[in-house]
């Protein structure tokens, strides 16, 4: 199903026997936010938009300055498959705009748009495809626990894996929800599993991230489990990351692609990858916002701890996967699901064409296994590592200039201060993990 006005809307609304639909939206930190309108409402919504307190959400306006309305856009409109006793629901996933009709500057889908316009004005569309994983958690009285709903390890299948029909069902959902779903399988760790699906343009792909995990959670419940996009919810175990494949098309031709340069790769590949390395410090405070974010960061658990670039080496930071033509990308291995992929998209496309305008280099080709490397060569050969804490990628975030102004200070500002008080509020604790070491010992 295509919706490409508000007149297909209407006739898909009137075919499917539409009952309600759910406007849906981000705040800053990626968390989905939904008003729910009876069918009645929609010629209103589509015309005028509905009104919304915007002081309420997270990250965005004074109490004095609330009033803020939801545009929606119509190609974002999908039938829900699992509400359908009394009528079915939809969803439109809206813009944000202001009383007299400006944008509003902090809404993430505008961040993203913003930077793909810059992208279009060189000639290039932003092409995205992540690899997210999550992991499936017993619940015991109704409440989420670390318990694996399963005991398999990659690739494995029932009877180990016991999550086969659950992942068919979220693939079919997503189908249903017009997804391009290429492949699912069980991941590394217990109970730890992961669904691809097709790339696209950044907007499209942020908007299916998004309805990605609000599906996978609503298919997990309809299970009596918990899904969780959580980066390290096991100590030790690998945590979840969000790999992003990322390419630039230009006059419907891959701009990486370049069959005579050196690995076939163009130098806007180098100057892209260039651009990424040099504000991934900052980046990180935006594709992993969470403290738990960096106890995934960190060496054994297949994560990327240094800051390289390589061919199909999986140590590296960024790497270029074998496949060219149509297919070459490089793939940026840090991110991880909890964060907002607007932003995460829209930081990473500015940084790479960054680099492209700039010309940068991206240094040396680090085509061997990083973690095998002592310190003291890891010094010598210059390689750097990312953050280590979500203090210290605010620190890197709050100077650099590309990046506020890519997101515009409001946003900037938001992050770092919810970065700052998430780390405020972690430090100040006394864990479990100190009790056990010290209470019986000091």
């Amino acid at each position: 199903m295509i919706i490409c006005n508000k007149e297909d809307v209407i006739k898909a609304i009137e075919t499917h026997n539409v009952k309600f639909i759910r406007l849906q939206f981000t705040d800053i930190q990626g968390v989905v936010k939904d008003v729910e309108i009876p069918v009645t409402q929609i010629e209103k919504a589509l015309t005028s938009g509905i009104y919304f307190d915007g002081s309420s959400i997270e990250g965005f306006v004074r109490i004095d300055e609330s009033d803020m309305t939801l545009k929606p856009d119509v190609r974002t409109f999908a039938i829900l498959p699992w509400s359908k006793d009394k009528g079915g629901v939809a969803r439109i996933i809206c813009d944000i705009q202001m009383p007299d009709g400006r944008n509003f500057e902090a809404d993430p889908r505008y961040v993203l748009k913003k930077v793909m316009k810059e992208a279009e004005e060189m000639g290039y569309t932003f092409n995205v495809g992540p690899e997210l994983e999550f992991f499936l958690f017993e619940k015991v009285e109704g409440k989420a626990t670390t318990n694996p709903h399963d005991f398999g390890r990659y690739f494995e299948f029932a009877p180990t894996d016991l999550a086969e029909d659950i992942r068919r069902d979220i693939v079919l959902t997503l189908t249903d929800l017009n997804f391009d779903i290429e492949a699912s399988h069980h991941e590394v760790a217990f109970g730890q599993h992961e669904i691809d699906f097709k790339y696209g343009d950044a907007l499209t792909t942020a908007d299916n991230v998004i309805t990605f995990k609000y599906v996978t959670r609503t298919i997990a419940k309809l299970y009596g489990l918990h899904a969780t996009f959580m980066p390290k919810p096991i100590a030790v175990e690998n945590g979840s990351g969000m790999h992003v494949n990322l390419s630039l098309s230009k006059s419907d031709e891959n701009a990486f692609y370049d069959p005579n340069g050196e690995m076939e790769i163009s130098e806007t590949t180098k100057q892209f990858i260039a651009g990424v390395l040099k504000h991934i410090k900052a980046i990180s405070c935006i594709s992993n916002p969470l403290v738990n974010s960096y106890k995934r960061l960190i060496p054994g658990y297949e994560a990327p701890v240094y800051i390289t670039w390589s061919g199909a080496n999986r140590s590296s930071l960024i790497r270029i996967p074998s496949a060219r033509g149509k297919s070459t990308r490089v793939e940026l291995r840090s991110p991880d699901p909890s964060c907002n992929p607007y932003l995460t998209f829209a930081a990473i496309l500015a940084a790479g064409l960054d680099g492209i305008k700039n010309q940068m280099d991206p240094g040396k080709i680090m085509d061997y296994n990083v973690f095998d490397l002592t310190k003291e060569e890891r010094m010598e050969r210059g390689i750097d590592t990312l953050p280590s804490t979500i203090s210290e990628s605010a620190d890197y975030l709050e100077k650099d200039e590309l990046l506020k102004n890519t997101l515009g200070p409001h946003v900037h500002d938001n992050i770092l201060r919810l970065a700052r008080a998430e780390w405020d509020a972690y430090r100040t604790q006394v864990h479990d993990w100190e009790i056990q070491r010290y209470l019986n010992t000091i």
